[in-house]
């Protein structure tokens, strides 16, 4: 079942980003719950979910950004597409995706956009088969030391 995250998904969705690039969970603070709820209390910020037998095993962050180009038109980030390993090939990401879609569909977006790290060949048809391209925009990322 697709949805959004809840308010008590937090730990599941923590555990389920260690299949992600995260190699601990962040220990309980203060600073982890303000965000948490900074992210559930977000109209434009939409964590989804994809649970099998009650279990979160798949997700992605679908960004809602206000735009003044484009006739006003706002548009949709995609971020942090996971499965869990177990998981894996059975659709359960594209159902996330295309929950996300409905969702910048319904915010009048005028495009989705996602950046992924991967170079593995099959994460890329993956999202090619998601309906992404990798040819009409090039990205550039700089990162900040934390």
């Amino acid at each position: 079942m697709v949805r959004e995250a809840k308010r008590d998904d937090l730990n599941e969705v923590l555990e389920l980003y260690l299949n992600l690039h995260e190699k601990s969970i962040p220990a309980s603070s203060k600073h982890l719950s303000a965000t948490w709820n900074q992210i559930i209390m977000d109209e434009n910020h939409h964590l989804i979910v994809n649970e099998v037998d009650g279990q979160i095993v798949s997700s992605c962050v679908c960004v809602i950004i206000p735009n003044l180009t484009r006739n006003v038109h706002p548009y949709a980030f995609i971020e942090n597409v996971v499965t869990h390993s177990k998981y894996r090939g059975k659709g359960y990401a594209t159902e996330c995706l295309n929950y996300a879609k409905s969702i910048a569909k319904k915010q009048d977006c005028y495009k989705m956009m996602l950046l992924t790290g991967s170079k593995d060949q099959s994460t890329l048809s993956f999202y090619k088969n998601a309906g992404y391209n990798c040819t009409d925009k090039t990205a550039f990322i700089q990162w900040i030391d934390i």
